[in-house]
């Protein structure tokens, strides 16, 4: 059950009613295994913290930032400046000095708190820069500190200034005190198109959020959660403090890399992912088919045929399966479909919010017939996540984003642009009037950028409104959807369009060099080094051939006619991608320029 407690307030309210049982798990990588945290314990974390903040003098709506991968701590620094009625701002642990700076700068941080030595090295040159940041406190104690840095302290002795809890009477006024509309977080947008922009989030927006889902998400205090999304994307953020608020157990996975293993060893029965982590499991499945036997292969292609049948032509749509159609699913469910279940870690599974790009309706159609209970969403930063998803008492459809969130007003305005109203949406980017002026009209609307359209109640998304390419021949191409397409394919990594002012569709692409190294060496194509893989005509041509494949479907002018495979992935240290994976195409055009104008020469 939802408790409504506020934010401040809701981590000693969940402690007096679970106590010793476990809310937070964490592997300790010195030790080799996970850790537990009970609600106690995290309750008096939570007080200490609060209480620590005082103690620096941090005043009401003070902005303090979080720079760390996902650790217990960063939970403890959230919900102990919710007590004091603090804003806390997260940056991506993978967040440049210069993206640092700019929010730093931008919020007038005085406290930082640091994970591991990469975010404290770089802190502390912004330290040196932005005289304003008075003291940064480091969560690991590995981290080695700089022999200049004379202010810097450990976060367990920040903690033990709050460990007697020296302020607790003005702790309790503040909690008290909380206003509806007091900012909780500024989360400073990912800036695929320019500089980051603070949008501003406050607890009356995640007390509506949270209201929204009950009834919509079979959500228990028996559920155990794995975070592996970072704690500063709005997805993760908003889908934590909801299980928190249920009383579930949270899994928290330090290292992104990890978190394969980590669910092996939890056997998460919920876990929020992106669609690129289905894709990754769905050829990796795939793969694994390829690799089997012939019994084995017709045995598991036979039970996802099976498991689509029954899940996706029957259940979804809200129809009762034949009978025999649901003895064949029930046999496959207890032999193959467990056997990949287990194999994943998601044995106990309940179910797996999926949002933050389209999901290809291959793989959402691959995990639906795997029995994977996915509930594909759309949201945004400045919607408090959830705008919309799958209800699974309602008919579900694929391709959807599903239904929207109750509290949520939709309505389409020009080129089909979706936009957006209600408590859960932002009043607006911090201290940016003018571009807070664009995004919200005057009526009240939010201005999301994507096209979409409702149809029998569901949502369905088209594209960007802005990265919409128009052709020299006037023709206008959706480049995410394009890309979404081919990225399926087990030889593609990445995909990147280009056509805007160009006379036809190419693409840059990044292979799976594994895979497709895999397939020259089987057909004895010589090459040294991926950059001569990538360039043999031969290899282009293959892939060439399979994007062709894939693209009958799309109109004429959609469909790609030239390729260029790159023999390095697109990467965040040349700027090529945002901390959310997302690519800067400007930045790509610009670093890829003369492989671009390649692909155009007569």
């Amino acid at each position: 059950m939802l408790n409504e407690t506020p934010l401040s307030r809701v981590i000693h309210s969940q402690a007096e009613r679970y106590g010793d049982r476990v809310a937070l798990r964490y592997r300790d990588y010195e030790l080799g295994r996970w850790c537990d945290i009970s609600w106690n314990e995290f309750s008096r974390r939570v007080r200490q913290v609060s209480n620590a903040l005082l103690e620096l003098g941090v005043e009401v709506q003070e902005k303090v930032g979080v720079f760390s991968q996902n650790k217990p701590e960063c939970l403890f620094c959230d919900f102990g400046a919710y007590g004091v009625r603090a804003v806390t701002i997260p940056f991506y642990a993978t967040s440049s000095e210069q993206q640092v700076r700019y929010m730093v700068s931008d919020a007038n941080i005085r406290y930082i708190f640091v994970g591991e030595q990469y975010q404290y090295d770089t802190a502390v040159r912004v330290m040196q820069i932005e005289p304003h940041v008075k003291q940064l406190i480091i969560f690991d104690h590995a981290v080695k500190k700089n022999p200049q840095d004379q202010t810097s302290i450990y976060f367990d002795e920040f903690v033990e200034m709050g460990k007697d809890l020296p302020h607790q009477d003005e702790v309790e006024k503040r909690s008290d005190e909380l206003q509806p509309d007091d900012l909780a977080n500024i989360l400073y947008t990912s800036g695929t198109t320019g500089l980051s922009k603070g949008v501003m989030q406050t607890h009356r927006q995640y007390a509506a959020a949270f209201r929204g889902h009950v009834g919509v998400l079979p959500l228990t205090d028996k559920d155990v959660i794995m975070n592996f999304l970072p704690f500063t994307h709005v997805f993760e953020r908003a889908w934590s403090y909801l299980c928190v608020c249920f009383g579930c157990t949270l899994c928290i996975n330090l290292r992104p890399q990890d978190v394969l293993q980590s669910m092996l060893e939890v056997h998460p029965t919920c876990m929020a992912a992106v669609p690129r982590f289905w894709e990754k499991v769905y050829a990796g499945v795939q793969e694994k088919i390829r690799q089997s036997n012939s019994v084995q292969r017709t045995l598991m292609l036979d039970a996802l045929r099976v498991g689509k049948e029954y899940n996706v032509k029957y259940r979804m749509r809200g129809l009762v399966p034949p009978i025999g159609l649901k003895m064949k699913y029930k046999f496959y469910e207890k032999t193959v479909i467990a056997l990949l279940l287990k194999n994943l870690g998601l044995e106990r599974q309940n179910f797996f919010p999926t949002a933050g790009a389209a999901v290809p309706v291959e793989v959402e159609e691959f995990v639906h017939a795997a029995g994977i209970g996915m509930i594909v969403g759309y949201g945004l930063t400045e919607s408090t996540a959830t705008v919309s998803c799958d209800h699974v008492d309602k008919p579900i459809t694929l391709g959807s984003v599903g239904r929207l969130l109750p509290g949520v007003t939709v309505k389409i305005g020009e080129n089909d642009e979706i936009l957006l109203k209600g408590d859960t949406i932002t009043k607006g980017y911090f201290r940016k009037a003018e571009v807070t002026a664009n995004a919200i009209d005057a009526e009240g609307w939010f201005h999301t950028g994507d096209a979409g359209y409702l149809k029998d109640g569901e949502l369905f998304l088209t594209d960007r409104i802005k990265d919409l390419f128009k052709t020299s021949n006037g023709k206008y191409i959706a480049p995410q959807m394009i890309e979404t397409k081919l990225v399926v394919d087990r030889y593609i990594d990445q995909a990147v369009l280009i056509a805007d002012q160009h006379k036809f569709v190419s693409a840059l692409i990044v292979p799976d060099y594994a895979i497709l190294e895999e397939w020259a060496h089987k057909h004895h194509i010589e090459f040294h080094n991926r950059k001569e893989l990538c360039q043999n005509q031969e290899v282009v041509d293959f892939v060439m051939e399979r994007i062709e494949t894939m693209q009958q479907e799309l109109a004429h002018y959609e469909q790609v006619k030239r390729i260029t495979l790159l023999p390095e992935t697109f990467s965040l240290e040349r700027g090529e991608l945002t901390n959310t994976l997302k690519v800067k195409r400007p930045v790509v055009y610009q670093n890829y320029k003369a492989e671009i104008e390649k692909m155009y020469e007569e």
